[in-house]
This record gives structure tokens, C-alpha cells and sequence, in this order.
């Protein structure tokens, strides 16, 4: 940590070195405990209710740890935003780049955001995760530890918070569909939410890109390589080909994001709309047999040919023999 003179009194900032592995480890113990609350204490009692198949049952605790996560973490990034003043002074992205000096939240965000990620490793064997879903999650978890990790290291913290924030709104919408869809399959009106979010998210995201990298960063006064003042980017990005791969990279990554949204939307509707011919013609055919089902008749109408009385005689008279 560092004392910076204010006016005030002073400031005290951190840097990061070789004990934040020591924090992050406890912080790790941390998330392991909490999530072991969160599962015992509300998603088990949930699940005894609903009567999930086995899959659904792993999918749901998934969404729901994934739920309190997003959610608490999206608090928490706003909080820090809004007191650094990072959101009301967009500028601050890059000025005085690079922010090698952090306040005391925004270090402590990332070193959670790291333990919380890294705790997910252990707790695919703890929650015995099916082995078909274990490389999509580690796909998802080693691509939130690269951005963290880089963002934190790379001295980018304060793009990263707001990326951050961004990406975690749109998965907490998701999770949130997925409850509802696993409590009430007919449910599918957040679904419709998250797509919406999700496509806003990306524009900001992609703009939130182009502002800093392709506009501020290159505006930044010390442009010299000087890895020991934390400064590696600047003197890159007066070079405008870099400056113009970076952003295509940045584009590519969004686009496949996007193509793999509008996948999953096309099945998504292509399964809705099998649900809803498959029901109609469940109904169609239960009205044509309702339709072919023979009417019971009343006694006294013909029976086989033969007309029935009421009582099951014939109606017609007896014939009286001669004495």
C-alpha cells in the first residue's frame, strides 16, 4: 500500500504483488462456505418441492448459485462505481492510465471476484457435475479468470469493473429464466427480457471498446513501454494497425457471442412451436374420437336389429293359445 498526500490528509492505495495468492486462497475457503450455505438453505428445500429430473435438478443449481452471484456481485460493482465516480466521469477510464494505485474496494472486488471463479473449480467434483457439462463450465470459468485476471493485472480495472457489470446483468437474467422455466415450463416471458438485455449489453459493451482503446488510451501523455510503472499498452496503441486488431478481436468475440445467442433463440422458438403444433394436433384427435365414440342409447330403441322394450321384451303382443 501507498500514502497519497490530499488535501484531506491522506489516501491510502494498493498495488497487487505476491500475497494477494494468500488472500485469494482465504477468500476461496470463503466462497466454498457460502455456496454450501446457498445450496443447503434454499436451492435443496426448493428442489424437494418441484420434483426435478436429474439433469433439470443439476441445471437449476447451477442457475441459482449463478443468481445470488450475479446479483450481489452487480450491487456491489455499482456501488464501487458510482463512489469512485468512475460512471459520472467517463474520462477517468483512461486518464492517468496507467492506474497502477487502487482504492481499497476496487482491489478487495477483484481479489473476490478471482476466489469466487477459482472456487468453481473444486465445486464441480463437490457437486458432482455431469461429465457432458464439465467442459462447458470450464470454458466459462477459465474465460471469466483470463478477463479478471488481465483486467486486474494489466492495470485495465476500472474498463474491467464496467465490463463486469455489463456481462453480469446479462447473466443474471438468464439464470433468473432458468428458474422460472424449471418452476413453470409455460414460462417463458424472461426469456424474452434477457434478449433484450443481452443485445443492449453487447452494443454497450462494443462501444465501451471503441471509446477507450480506439479514442482514449491513444490520448494518454506518457506513451513509453515501462513495465515497472505498470504502463504496457499506451506506446501500442499510437500504432493505428494495432490499434484497428484489437477492435477487430473485440468485434470477432462479440459477433460469436451474438451468433450464438440468435442459435440458441431459433431453437428455442423452432421447440416452442413443435410444442404448440404437437398440441393441437393432440387436441384435434381427442376431438375426433370424442366425435366417433357411438351415442348409448335409450331402451326401446333398436338393438341389434330387434326392436327392445324398456324392460329388455320384445313390444310386440303375445299370442293367446286355444284353449
Amino acid at each position: 500500500n501507498v500514502s497519497v498526500p490530499t488535501a484531506d490528509g491522506e489516501l491510502v492505495q494498493y498495488h497487487y504483488g505476491l500475497k494477494d495468492l494468500v488472500t485469494i486462497l482465504f477468500y476461496m475457503f470463503i466462497a466454498i462456505i457460502l455456496h454450501a450455505v446457498v445450496q443447503e438453505y434454499a436451492l435443496d428445500k426448493i428442489n424437494r418441492r418441484l420434483h426435478l429430473s436429474k439433469v433439470k435438478h443439476s441445471k437449476f443449481n447451477e442457475s441459482g448459485q449463478l443468481v445470488a452471484f450475479h446479483l450481489t456481485s452487480m450491487i456491489w460493482c455499482s456501488y464501487v462505481l458510482v463512489t469512485e465516480g468512475y460512471i459520472s466521469n467517463p474520462r477517468s477510464l483512461w486518464e492517468n492510465y496507467p492506474h497502477v494505485y487502487l482504492p481499497f474496494q476496487v482491489k478487495f472486488f477483484y481479489l473476490c471476484q478471482l476466489a469466487y471463479w477459482l472456487h468453481a473449480l473444486p465445486e464441480l467434483y463437490f457437486q458432482k457435475v455431469r461429465k457432458e457439462e464439465i467442459p462447458r463450465q470450464l470454458r466459462c470459468i477459465v474465460l471469466y479468470l483470463v478477463h479478471i485476471a488481465g483486467a486486474y493485472l494489466l492495470n485495465l480495472t476500472r474498463l474491467g469493473l464496467i465490463l463486469l457489470l455489463l456481462e453480469y446483468l446479462a447473466e443474471f437474467f438468464f439464470h433468473m429464466a432458468q428458474l422460472v422455466y424449471f418452476t413453470d415450463e409455460n414460462n417463458e416471458k424472461l426469456y424474452n427480457v434477457w434478449a433484450v438485455v443481452f443485445a443492449v449489453t453487447r452494443l454497450f459493451t462494443l462501444t465501451l471498446y471503441i471509446l477507450v482503446i480506439g479514442f482514449g488510451l491513444p490520448r494518454v501523455e506518457n506513451q513509453a513501454l515501462d513495465p515497472e510503472r505498470g504502463n504496457f499498452f499506451s506506446f501500442l496503441f499510437n500504432n493505428i494497425l494495432f490499434r484497428m486488431s484489437v477492435l477487430l478481436l473485440v468485434c470477432l468475440f462479440q459477433a460469436s457471442m451474438m451468433w450464438h445467442f440468435i442459435h440458441f433463440q431459433l431453437r428455442r422458438w423452432r421447440e416452442y412451436w413443435n410444442e404448440q403444433s404437437s398440441r393441437k394436433r393432440a387436441a384435434v384427435t381427442a376431438g375426433t374420437k370424442q366425435q366417433a365414440k357411438p351415442l348409448k342409447r335409450d331402451a326401446g330403441y333398436h338393438e341389434n336389429g330387434v326392436v327392445k322394450a324398456e324392460n329388455g321384451t320384445s313390444p310386440r303382443t303375445k299370442k293367446l293359445k286355444s284353449p
